[in-house]
């Protein structure tokens, strides 16, 4: 089996990056504006091509006809935790990311968000995203993806949207879940009893249960927490004080009756990081690293299936290329509400 090629682009911290990496897929680059993460990749991924620049401002002239160009498009205009500006949120990247698509034209697509952008408030702006890529040659598909269906103990679901081009024999299949759920004990019970901590027998029968979605924030508001009130009202009742991160596990001193703070090596499990994965920066700058992520497993298993569906592809010597009249309309497509 052929290995095939990744452009990813608000790489982040590494979470995708590390999934697709498992599926076979061979990074060409991995773009990304904050310094802080992209020092974490370069401390694990010392041989990749990691660009460190706004989306917009990369020429992409080595990467036309990539077979894969996967983007963890920002979050905050459609997230239900911030003020769902959409197409008025000047972090709204879906016009650049579409600028960079009809120009690479890679053979296939794998945009990731918050599942706010499903919502019936931006259906005409997610129509016209689809319109756009369907002008560029794509059969598009997206569907909400469940993290804890594929080995995540958390809910997080996620918008996932996969663009492939015709020319592909065998069409996109989501992967199929699991069929059972990972909790929060069974993650991470073993760093919480790390440092012999007396009450982590009743700490584990509280917290077998799966965990609600990992809130990173923004560099705009809050430090290292577990997100707003209700979040963190769901975490106590897994045992977890949702106000901070702790530096280190609960010793045998912590007291039996109060509820622990996660670490960041808690939160990067619970992200299905791998443990031996090493974020640079402080505690905050961190977490956002991990909270922002696209969970590894749910990558790993959703580039899976765009590996089995590439491997459909017709046998040819490169990849087609748009003819003059493709570009043209390309080109001309009016997408006034991107």
């Amino acid at each position: 089996m052929m290995q095939y090629s990744v452009l990813e682009l608000c790489a982040g911290g590494g979470g995708q990056a590390i999934g697709l990496e498992a599926a076979g897929f061979k990074h060409a680059a991995a773009v990304e504006i904050d310094h802080t993460a992209c020092e974490t990749l370069r401390l694990n991924r010392p041989d990749w091509r990691i660009i460190e620049d706004d989306i917009a401002d990369v020429d992409y002239s080595d990467f036309k006809g990539i077979d894969l160009l996967a983007a963890g498009i920002p979050c905050p205009p459609f997230s239900v935790a911030g003020k769902q500006l959409g197409s008025s949120d000047d972090r709204d990247l879906f016009p650049q990311t579409l600028q960079i698509i009809a120009q690479v034209k890679p053979a296939a697509i794998l945009l990731e968000n918050v599942p706010g952008f499903a919502a019936p408030k931006f259906m005409v702006y997610r129509q016209a995203v689809i319109e756009r890529l369907q002008s560029m040659g794509y059969v598009v598909q997206w569907q909400i993806v469940n993290s804890h269906e594929y080995g995540v103990p958390q809910l997080r679901p996620r918008f996932v949207l996969i663009g492939l081009q015709h020319k592909f024999k065998s069409p996109f299949e989501w992967p199929k879940p699991l069929g059972h759920a990972i909790t929060v004990s069974q993650s991470i019970g073993d760093l919480m009893a790390d440092r012999g901590w007396r009450g982590i027998s009743n700490w584990l029968h509280k917290a077998n249960r799966i965990a609600p979605t990992l809130v990173g924030g923004s560099k705009k508001h809050g430090g290292p927490d577990l997100g707003p009130t209700r979040a963190k009202q769901q975490w106590l009742a897994l045992g977890v004080d949702g106000h901070g991160l702790a530096n280190s596990a609960p010793d045998e001193d912590f007291p039996i009756s109060q509820n622990p703070r996660l670490t960041v090596a808690m939160t990067a499990r619970l992200q299905t990081f791998p443990d031996h994965w090493i974020f640079a920066g402080k505690k905050t700058a961190s977490y956002r690293q991990v909270g922002n992520a696209f969970p590894s497993l749910v990558a790993q298993a959703v580039g899976e299936s765009i590996q089995k569906a590439l491997n459909g592809r017709k046998l040819t010597k490169s990849h087609r290329s748009f003819s003059q009249q493709d570009q043209k309309t390309i080109e001309n497509v009016r997408i006034e509400k991107i």
